[in-house]
This record gives structure tokens, C-alpha cells and sequence, in this order.
């Protein structure tokens, strides 16, 4: 999924989740990379039901590809 996909996605879930799940971030806050964002995902994931965990789940997935491949000191 390209970058503006995800990235609207997510913004989209933040909204939803915010003040449920991200009470602690200030009402303007969106992630800037995918280091913040995934910190973000993990938080809707602790705190969200089960819909916001698959929404989440969806978008990480989306993030970074590769991240389950085989590393090369494996």
C-alpha cells in the first residue's frame, strides 16, 4: 500500500480511537514515520477492542512488508 494509503488509514483509526485509546496524545498529533506509528498501533491495540486491534493489525502489515523476512545474519 502506497505511503498516502496507510498514512490515511491510520489517521482515520486515530480519529475514531483517540479518545479511547490515545487520551495521552495532544488533539493534533499524527505520526510523522513509521517508528511513531508503530507506537501508535501498539497503544489503539492495548487499549482498543477488537475491531480497532484488526484495523491496527492491517495497517502494520502495510508498513513494513519485509519486516518478517529473513534477516541476513539468519
Amino acid at each position: 500500500m502506497p505511503d498516502m494509503e496507510w498514512q490515511s488509514a491510520l489517521r482515520d483509526l486515530m480519529d475514531e480511537y483517540r479518545s479511547r485509546c490515545l487520551w495521552f496524545l495532544r488533539p493534533d498529533y499524527y505520526p510523522e514515520g513509521e517508528e511513531e506509528a508503530e507506537q501508535v498501533l501498539r497503544a489503539i491495540e492495548r487499549h482498543g477492542d477488537r475491531a480497532a486491534f484488526q484495523r491496527s493489525a492491517r495497517i502494520r502489515q502495510w508498513l513494513s512488508p519485509t519486516s518478517n523476512a529473513t534477516s541476513a545474519g539468519s
